[in-house]
């Protein structure tokens, strides 16, 4: 048996997919959970194949509930779990995942958007942002970071689980059905060659030891009886939330020094956005591009300092407004005209927003 998966950097040419299963694996994750949904599958497959591999392990349960609390509950059992879903499967998940934000349990979910409401469209699309972002009966606090390219679903499945295991809310990856299927070239690399610790897991239960004697009780609790205890509970986590979110948040800027116009877009759709500054400022359009990497926790003092500057603001997605819904929440009370270019469930062309930044000029 290889003692790791990868070792020192390679380079290759992988689907999407493929890529969250060696990530997965280079960043010590033991256990994944999961139920088939396109276009997730491949995730399973190649993990599947890869794990006995490297003595990790499977189980498929009976649904998506059930993939979300054996998750649950194998980082319970210290476990460095995870699982991957899609559409309908991430709506199932939103129970556990709120059982996560409650008991502050480090969950990694990979989530390979697809078209909706319901079943929908099994393709692309960016219409589960506000549901990872805000889902469950909660306050949304989650992480959740927005990938562009197959280098980047590498590096921030790595980066999650790390992220997970440090603040301890549930993390996420969030995808998309293009990034699930289409091959591209990346570097993958053993993170702790390149100086990434790796945060080890821990368990919540079981633990050696006689409670109050040997070590501190464990208090884990996802129902309380009374409104006071549940208020001083969800605001000791907001406080913790908000304290840790300047260490989190991650956001990318493209030519926004001298920006008259930014447009404002995150994974995938962010790749034509940047193709389009560059067609755009060789017609002398001053456009500029600011992508938010963590969708949660948002990067909300960088884009209102751009935004204060600009004369106009164009909102790009594949969704009908959740990405301006973020975005129109961030900037409350700035007066800068917001135009948007959304197209739920299909994907956005650079010439698209060329078309669309010319007539707003």
């Amino acid at each position: 048996m290889a003692d790791k998966p990868i070792q020192g950097e390679k380079k290759v040419f992988m689907t999407g997919n493929e890529v969250v299963a060696w990530a997965a694996l280079a960043a010590g994750a033991e256990i994944m959970y999961g139920y088939p949904i396109t276009p997730q599958n491949e995730i399973m497959h190649y993990w599947t194949r890869l794990a006995p591999k490297y003595g990790r392990k499977f189980l498929q349960t009976e649904d998506e509930i059930s993939a979300g609390f054996t998750t649950v509950g194998g980082v319970l059992a210290g476990r460095k779990a995870f699982t991957a879903t899609a559409g309908p499967g991430n709506t199932l998940m939103q129970e556990a995942m709120s059982m996560a934000e409650m008991m502050r349990i480090p969950t990694v979910l990979v989530v390979t958007q697809r078209g909706g409401p319901s079943t929908a469209t099994v393709i692309y699309s960016q219409q589960e942002v506000t549901m990872t972002c805000y889902g469950g009966n909660g306050e949304g606090l989650r992480i959740v970071y927005s990938t562009a390219s197959h280098q980047e679903l590498f590096d921030y499945t790595i980066k999650a689980f790390n992220t997970a295991w440090k603040y301890r809310f549930p993390t996420f990856i969030l995808g998309d059905g293009y990034q699930s299927k289409m091959r591209e070239s990346l570097t993958i690399y053993d993170p702790e060659a390149k100086g990434i610790e790796l945060i080890p897991a821990e368990a919540y239960v079981g633990k050696s030891g006689i409670p109050g004697i040997d070590r501190d009780p464990a208090h884990l609790r996802n129902t309380y009886n009374l409104e006071d205890e549940l208020y001083e509970v969800v605001k000791g986590h907001v406080a913790a939330y908000q304290r840790v979110a300047p260490e989190i948040v991650e956001y990318k800027e493209y030519d926004t020094d001298d920006a008259e116009i930014i447009v404002v877009a995150h994974g995938v759709v962010s790749r034509a956005a940047q193709g389009a500054i560059k067609v755009l400022r060789q017609e002398g359009i001053k456009a500029g591009h600011f992508r938010p990497v963590t969708l949660r926790p948002f990067p909300v003092e960088q884009l209102r300092k751009k935004a204060d500057k600009v004369q106009k603001l164009l909102i790009v997605e594949s969704a009908e407004g959740q990405l301006k819904r973020l975005v129109t929440d961030a900037l409350y009370g700035i007066t800068t005209p917001i135009e948007t270019l959304l197209k739920p469930g299909e994907g956005v062309t650079v010439e698209e927003i060329v078309e669309k930044v010319r007539k707003l000029d």
